[in-house]
C-alpha cells in the first residue's frame, strides 16, 4: 500500500493546514491528471472557503518538496499526478484532454536500445504520445 499525499507530507515536514489536508485527500483521490482548476472546482464542492490562490500555493508547495509532478504536455494546462507512481508513459487524446497512463515493454526495451547505440546509460526518460480517437 502506497503512502496517501497526506502521509507523505508528514514524512516531508509539510505542515498540513486543514485547507492542504483536503487539497492533499482530492488529489490522492484523483485517478485522472487534474489542472488547478479542476483541482479547486474538487476542493470546493468540499469546502467553498478554499481559495483558487490556495490551490495554487499548495499545489507549488507540493511539488517543490517532491510529493506531486508536474505535466506540461502540449497544448493544455498544467497537469498534475503523485510522484512514484512507478513509471508509466501518457497517451494523450488532442481532442477531448483525456490521459491515458500505459507500460510497454516493448517500448522501453527500444529506448534502451537507442540510448546504447549513442553510448549511453538510460537513467530517465519521459514519453508522450499524442493522438485522435479512431473511428
Amino acid at each position: 500500500m502506497s503512502e496517501t499525499i497526506e502521509q507523505k507530507c508528514l514524512s516531508k515536514g509539510v505542515k498540513l493546514t486543514e485547507q492542504r489536508r483536503i487539497i492533499a485527500q482530492v488529489m490522492s483521490e484523483s485517478s485522472d491528471h487534474p489542472d488547478v482548476d479542476e483541482l479547486y472546482n474538487r476542493v470546493s464542492k468540499i469546502d467553498a472557503k478554499i481559495s483558487i490562490a490556495t490551490v495554487y500555493r499548495t499545489v507549488k508547495l507540493f511539488e517543490e518538496t517532491g510529493i506531486l509532478t508536474k505535466h506540461e504536455f502540449k497544448g493544455g494546462k498544467a497537469r498534475y499526478e503523485e510522484l512514484n507512481e512507478g513509471h508509466h508513459d501518457h497517451l494523450i487524446d488532442v481532442k477531448t484532454g483525456e490521459i491515458i497512463e500505459f507500460v510497454d515493454e516493448e517500448i522501453e526495451k527500444l529506448q534502451k536500445k537507442v540510448a546504447e547505440k549513442y553510448g549511453y546509460k538510460l537513467v530517465d526518460h519521459k514519453l508522450e504520445l499524442y493522438g485522435v480517437k479512431k473511428k
